[in-house]
């Protein structure tokens, strides 16, 4: 949002940039419920006063706007977002030939991520002990300050020009549209009130997110959670149970931190003060409610650091390169990633289909992927066990297709924060541990061993009983008959019927095990993003034809210097087969290039540091009220 002040008097404006509108899911959308909460909050201040909604581009309606309102100021939040970077720097440009003074302020994260950069050397983060240290050398993170007690009524709104509408595709939301969109109809939009758009305006249609947003909201949730000091003080949230849904075991306040309808310093503070006089023993970041929010720090600070690079394997100095199934598409002339992947293999296209509208065949990743697409939120180790299902750990398929698969129904898509976790779970950045693999069957049993998650989300089972829910391609015919719902089919069709549930989509431990040396394989030739072998393709050469991905060259051994000692039980406690604990984990340090770099780099690899998996309890979990 860019505020704009003009003649002494000050009015709060969105301009709508249709590059950076999110889809949108649900009536009322949350981002539509912030705005609408805003301007009310606003209005109670001055009831002459709202929330002016101005549609049109900032980087063509602010130059008219400074003249036609006598601009003198322009205030705006910093962003790390590539995009968003290139047009603010667009935007100030713009202000600066108008004779307009810039003021911009860091509110989307504890710490300015620019800051956390310079005092980590330079480097993007690439660890919570790299935040942290950054962060001791910034100072103490700031409180927020109290929001004004008053407002100036607004000077004049006229808008005595016309309207530069931005083209009509691509439109990033046309799979939610049913109707015509027109919002774009009127500067002021439809009823020339400033209004904040409704979901008529935007012919999209409803969906089924129970989740609302607006700040109003946001600090009721927060208050309730700070009155239970003993969760506060002790949350730990691997000990989270991701099968909980009615209620959900974590805070869910991500989609407020996302949309700002929560201040991630009132969180911060508020959480810290419960637990500096909390008498007994706390929980320490990274598993901690504080800890969270070094997360997002520390992949702010990779992006800000990174750019448009931080995006995409290719080019990107700190991610792996492995060979993964249905790679970007890249620019020659930019080196961008273009919205479009290459198919080298038809069956990971149908795995990556059957994945996304939950029809593997696997109950618990089916239940996870279409409460995702119901309701646009899932618990975090829920985003663990779909992520490594369709990279590492099943699929093979490139994190790039799931990343888009989030941002497009995640609520609290946050991009810097997408991206890095799918880096993370398919240990192309800040974590190693490939060996770690979540099981489909085993992992959701920890918490819910009789399936009522499954239950719920995938209802063509709930009459399953609960020995076969997360197998039921292993129930006799008789008893799938009695369920009434029998275990057939490939899944390819986009809806399923209440008689019949898909057969599992691949054997999942061959696919593990594939992916385990096809993972052990790319670690050892040790390429990233932004080595010339990877740049020019001859990295084809290095990789077996026989590999997982898509190659073509030289015959390559499955080498490594690098031991490991895998556990050969199936499943362990956890419900992961993988790497004892202390083999290794998130690397502190990615390539040694900066971004941009085209030449190849050696990664530094390290002990495992602030990572979630490495604090999973095989027993415990914590209840919430």
């Amino acid at each position: 949002m860019y505020t704009v002040r003009g003649s002494g008097q000050t009015d709060g404006n969105i301009c709508k940039d249709v590059h950076k509108v999110a889809p949108l899911r649900d009536p009322p959308n949350p981002r539509l419920d912030c705005q609408s909460d805003l301007s009310t909050s606003i209005s109670k201040l001055n009831p002459k006063s709202k929330l002016h909604v101005i549609r049109e581009a900032p980087q063509t309606l602010l130059p008219k706007l400074f003249k036609a309102w006598k601009v003198s100021h322009l205030v705006f939040e910093k962003d790390t977002d590539a995009y968003a970077r290139d047009r603010d720097v667009e935007v100030m440009k713009l202000a600066e030939e108008a004779g307009v003074e810039v003021i911009t302020r860091t509110g989307r994260t504890l710490y300015d991520p620019d800051e956390l950069v310079k005092n980590n050397g330079g480097r993007p983060t690439m660890s919570i002990s790299q935040v942290q240290q950054a962060g001791a050398k910034i100072g103490k993170i700031a409180r927020p300050i109290p929001a004004p007690q008053t407002l100036p009524d607004p000077g004049d709104t006229a808008l005595d020009f016309e309207q530069d509408q931005p083209l009509k595709q691509p439109d990033y939301n046309a799979i939610q549209r049913v109707g015509v969109e027109s919002s774009y109809s009127k500067l002021a939009g439809p009823n020339g009130d400033f209004g904040v758009p409704s979901m008529e305006e935007l012919g999209l249609k409803k969906a089924s997110t129970p989740h609302r947003g607006g700040e109003t909201l946001a600090l009721q949730a927060l208050d309730k959670i700070i009155e239970d000091e003993k969760y506060t003080a002790t949350f730990e949230k691997p000990k989270t149970a991701p099968t909980a849904f009615a209620p959900q075991s974590t805070t869910l306040l991500s989609p407020h931190l996302h949309f700002g309808s929560l201040s991630c310093r009132e969180f911060y503070w508020r959480v810290q003060d419960v637990v500096d006089k909390y008498k007994g023993t706390s929980s320490k970041p990274p598993v901690s409610l504080t800890g969270q929010l070094l997360f997002r720090d520390m992949y702010f600070g990779a992006q800000a650091q990174l750019g448009w690079m931080f995006g995409q394997t290719e080019g990107n100095s700190h991610c792996r390169f492995i060979p993964w199934h249905l790679r970007s598409k890249v620019d020659e002339k930019n080196g961008l990633i273009m919205g479009e992947y290459h198919v080298d293999s038809p069956d990971a296209e149908a795995w990556l289909q059957r994945w996304k509208f939950g029809r593997t065949g696997f109950p618990w990743i089916d239940a996870i992927m279409r409460q995702l697409r119901q309701e646009g939120w899932i618990h975090h180790l829920a985003r663990h066990a779909v992520a490594c299902f369709l990279t590492r750990g099943g699929a093979y398929i490139s994190w790039e297709r799931g990343a888009e698969v989030f941002e497009e129904w995640l609520i609290d898509h946050e991009s810097a924060c997408n991206i890095g976790n799918w880096q993370w779970l398919s240990c192309s950045a800040f974590y190693s541990q490939y060996f770690r693999v979540y099981s489909p069957i085993a992992f959701p049993q920890k918490t819910d061993k009789n399936g009522d998650f499954v239950r719920h989300f995938v209802p063509e089972l709930k009459d399953y009983p609960a020995k076969y829910i997360y197998e039921p391609w292993k129930a006799p015919i008789q008893d799938q008959k009695k369920a009434r719902c029998i275990i057939k089919g490939d899944g390819m069709e986009r809806e399923t019927s209440p008689l019949q549930y898909p057969r599992p989509v691949f054997d999942f431990a061959q696919r593990r095990d594939i992916c385990i040396k096809g993972m052990k394989n790319a670690c050892h030739i040790n390429l990233y993003g932004n080595n010339p072998k990877v740049l020019d393709g001859s990295w084809r050469k290095l990789f077996d034809d026989k590999a997982e991905g898509l190659t073509e060259g030289h015959n390559s051994a499955d080498g490594g210097s690098r031991k490991v000692k895998v556990r050969q039980n199936l499943d362990n406690e956890n419900g992961e087969h993988g790497i004892d604990e202390e083999e290794g984990g998130a690397a502190d340090v990615g390539g040694d290039g900066k971004s941009g770099d085209r030449g190849g780099n050696k990664r530094k690899g390290g002990k495992s540091n602030g990572t979630l998996d490495g604090f999973m309890s095989p027993r415990k979990t914590r209840k919430t009220n």
